[in-house]
């Protein structure tokens, strides 16, 4: 043991969010930290709630620990502190942290739900006025809304929040921000302010882009704590039209500046439940990065463009609105046309109810008011450029900020190499992530902005190594449990407002139900599972794992493709378990079969492999929970559904059915083929990679795993190749052509400059994680979640001469860098506290290594 005292455990943190939370919504919260510098393992820890010391601990676990106290109440601030025992000794306290519960039930509310007088569709703001005997020392404000709201207390803006109160499902959950308006109230009469508009709650959604999805009235539930004087919503309540005409999320912001409130009206009360209402698992969204622009041109005399050097998530701040009564029109984009003005034509949709226009249009009337800004915070826009109509004078850069908003993440991973087009295919992943992950995992920032299933799925792994997700995905997967349909099924969209419009009937209900999307509610959780250690989502989660396996099952049970009912009228016992009928979206965008009838198809080797992996995988998590009857259940239903595709899908030669490059890449990734078969089934991947010319011919659910499977056969030179491929279809191609951010089509902007589909699709991105977990090496282990042991082994490969890899997990930070000189090649891995690591060198030398930072050398192989 150390004579010296060691320092104590730092990152303290409370569930899935950092110290200093406003607004916690978990009575009896977990708590994780990171052991001291160079502990090698803790063996016991006590913590302190409010300079209370709780017994020590005979324990190992530092990542979310179980509460140790009596359950939180409501309104309650909580410090609390810790110290751990390693082989370095007992630890001094750590720094305090803190956190704030907020109002937790139903009853301690006293607040109304009001709601505008409105006699047409708008935006409206809701004020009142109150007086405060003397200047409040701590005073909170609780807040949520039917729609999005914005508060100002005295004048001055409540808190740095966006897009309150956020996305949700509604029906059954609202969240509630919390905020410290101690600053802003005053002795004597205070004026709070409400700025209300549609949002997610009856505001345009999805592609087609119908309103009215949650409800059709606006409506405010606000609570003021301020010492001993409560000021809550209710009939004492104004309404009346402001300087916010109209704003939707889709469609734009139209402010009028000239305009003030002036006619005020009684509100209505409303009989709003109170029983969704909680706290968010993820962080609020924010405005997190201003961009200044790097060009302003000028294509037409009535017009100038704003480019702001890549595509964001958000909307401009313009300084500059020009004299009173200027009426300047904002249309944003991802692309220009050929002659250098904005389009919106490739993002247009053909729906059943026409060709839909994209929206994303601002209009702002000026006031000519000195310092005046046109902000439009009640609507996002995807988009890289803005034509700026109307405008009287010539706009620079500095009168335009792009504002880039989304959930504010807390950033954990990072990559680079030797090689920049793929530092620049990395961050352009990134970026689309960061346009993307606005409230929910959406698909695009602009078209739909819609939560798909299949889009995180495949995109989970990959944003876990970037950022903290967990929180986010938490936030998600609780509104997916509480859409999933009575039978299992898991839909499409989720929160998917569409359901409330069609009474979950009809055409909607016929397309629900996807392979490898509502597999989501499997391959989500344990992912978070792997990243995280997080076994209550796995608890919270297993009813809607069990049940939609369930419907696969039965599905597959009892339904059968209409072509392969009509070519084998009798089944054969296999098709028992093969997943062939039903709503399958299959390998979605895959290359060559534009002009397919998707719906049509028989998707069953699709559906089928993933009715086996996902049973596989609720296998495993049934013996994460001890659900030992489950667990033998799930992993009979994996090994039927194996047999059944092996039965129905491989030939007499070997070879599957359909040969596509998807098949093959699924039945190595799933483990479908037998073992004596992989290395055949490798090799005939191989050569339809080799029949394309070297380019991939995976679509939406395939791709992700295409580089690892080639890999992990022996055949990283052709992975190695596919990645750095720079004609179409390839990632590069989209490097190449200037992309800022990963395109829905391989083909999103064509070699004559022209732009198709969406230029923001994260999907096709999560090849990154071959970046996190191949070239650099860095990857989680399944028994060890969390990283509490993980695997650093790079694949150096093609030409690249150094590769360096980063992560902070929950233990601390992982970092893997290596570099080839000469013969010699030279790895560098840091392994954080209370963690350790399995070191694979590219010659097959395997080293177990412990906290701390150690190099190796091997021979290149070059």
């Amino acid at each position: 043991m150390s004579e010296t005292t060691p320092p104590p455990a730092a990152g303290l943190r409370v569930e899935h969010l950092t110290d200093s939370v406003l607004g916690l919504g978990v009575a009896k919260p977990r708590l994780s930290w990171r052991l001291p510098p160079g502990a090698l393992s803790q063996t016991a820890y006590a913590i302190a709630i409010d300079g209370r010391d709780m017994p020590p601990v005979e324990s190992s676990e530092c990542v979310l620990v179980p509460w140790p106290g009596n359950p939180v109440g409501s309104r309650t601030r909580v410090q609390w502190q810790v110290k751990v025992w390693t082989e370095l000794g007992e630890s001094p306290w750590s720094e305090p942290a803190w956190f704030e519960t907020g109002l937790l039930e139903p009853g301690h509310w006293t607040a109304r739900w009001i709601e505008p007088e409105e006699t047409e569709r708008g935006s409206h703001v809701l004020r009142r006025t109150f007086t405060l005997d003397e200047h409040p020392d701590n005073a909170r404000l609780y807040a949520t809304a039917h729609g999005i709201y914005e508060m100002c207390l005295n004048g001055r803006r409540v808190g740095d929040i966006e897009l309150a109160p956020g996305f949700t499902s509604y029906p059954t959950t609202l969240h509630v921000q919390v905020y410290d308006v101690s600053e802003l109230l005053s002795q004597g009469e205070n004026e709070w302010d409400v700025v209300l508009s549609d949002g997610w709650h009856r505001g345009r959604f999805g592609f087609m882009q119908l309103p009215d999805g949650y409800g059709t009235t606006l409506g405010f539930l606000g609570q003021l704590h301020a010492a001993d004087t409560v000021v809550a919503t209710g009939p004492e309540w104004r309404s009346a039209s402001g300087p916010v005409v109209t704003a939707d999320l889709m469609a734009g912001q139209f402010e009028d500046h000239r305009r003030q409130p002036t006619t005020w009206h009684p509100v209505s009360l409303a009989e709003g439940n109170l029983g969704p209402l909680g706290y968010s698992p993820a962080p609020p969204t924010r405005s997190v990065q201003a961009l200044r622009p790097v060009a302003v041109t000028r294509p037409a005399p009535d017009r100038q463009v704003v480019d702001l050097g890549r595509n964001i998530n958000g909307w401009i701040r313009l300084t500059s609105l020009g004299p009173a009564g200027t009426d300047l029109r904002l249309v944003h984009g991802e692309a220009l046309d050929a002659t250098g003005d904005v389009t919106q034509d490739h993002l247009a949709a053909d729906t059943p109810l026409g060709r839909l226009p994209v929206g994303m249009t601002d209009r702002v009337i000026a006031a000519g008011t000195p310092g005046e800004v046109f902000e439009p915070r009640h609507t996002t826009h995807g988009f890289r450029y803005v034509r700026i109509e109307g405008h009287p004078d010539r706009l620079t850069p500095d009168d335009v900020t792009g504002v880039v908003v989304h959930t504010d993440l807390r950033r954990t991973g990072w990559f680079r190499c030797s090689d920049e087009r793929l530092n620049k295919l990395h961050e352009i992943a990134e970026w689309s992530f960061r346009g993307n992950a606005c409230e929910i995992p959406t698909d695009c920032p602009h078209r739909e902005r819609a939560g798909w299933t299949g889009d995180w799925q495949v995109f989970a792994p990959a944003a876990a190594f970037l950022y903290d997700v967990a929180g986010f995905s938490l936030k998600w997967l609780r509104d997916l449990a509480a859409e999933q349909l009575e039978d299992g099924c898991v839909t499409g969209i989720v929160p998917d407002p569409l359901r409330r419009r069609t009474g979950g009937t009809g055409r909607w209900r016929d397309t629900q139900g996807s392979a490898g999307w509502g597999d989501a509610v499997v391959i989500v959780p344990w992912t978070l599972w792997r990243s995280y250690a997080d076994i209550g989502v796995l608890r919270e989660m297993w009813p809607s794992i069990t049940a939609w396996i369930d419907y696969a099952a039965e599905t597959a049970r009892t339904r059968r493709h209409p072509d392969r009912a009509a070519a084998r009228p009798v089944p054969a016992p296999h098709e028992h378990y093969l997943w062939d009928a039903g709503y399958h979206w299959g390998e979605w965008l895959e290359p060559g079969t534009a002009g397919e009838d998707f719906r049509t198809a028989d998707h069953g080797a699709v559906a089928t492999a993933y009715l086996h992996h996902s049973a596989q995988l609720a296998a495993r998590i049934a013996e994460v929970l001890g659900h030992e009857a489950d667990a033998a259940r799930f992993a009979a239903l994996a090994a039927n559904a194996r047999a059944a595709w092996q039965a129905e899908f491989i030939g007499e030669d070997d070879k599957l059915t359909p040969e596509t490059q998807a098949t093959y890449v699924r039945a190595l990734a799933f483990r479908l083929v037998p073992d004596e078969s992989r290395d055949a089934t490798a090799a005939r991947l191989v050569e339809l990679v080799r029949k394309a010319d070297t380019h991939l011919g995976t679509g939406f659910l395939a791709t992700p795993y295409l580089l690892p499977v080639l890999a992990d056969a022996g055949r990283l030179d052709v992975a190695y190749e596919l990645l750095l491929q720079d004609t179409a279809p390839s990632w590069l191609t989209m490097v190449e052509r200037g992309a800022t951010t990963i395109w829905e089509s391989w083909d999103g902007i064509d070699a004559d400059g022209v732009p198709h589909a969406s230029l923001n699709h994260y999907s096709k991105g999560a090849v990154i994680s071959f970046l996190h977990e191949y070239v650099a090496g860095i990857r989680a282990l399944d028994d060890h979640p969390g990283y509490r042991r993980f695997r650093v082994a790079p694949h150096p490969g093609a030409d690249l001469t150094w590769a360096e890899g980063v992560h902070d997990s929950p233990y601390g930070r992982i970092e893997s860098a290596w570099r080839i000189k000469g013969d010699d090649f030279d790895l560098t891995v840091t392994v954080p506290p209370g963690t350790t690591a399995e070191v694979v060198l590219p010659d097959g030398t395997t080293s177990d290594q412990g906290p701390g930072t150690m190099s190796y050398r091997c021979r290149s192989g070059r």
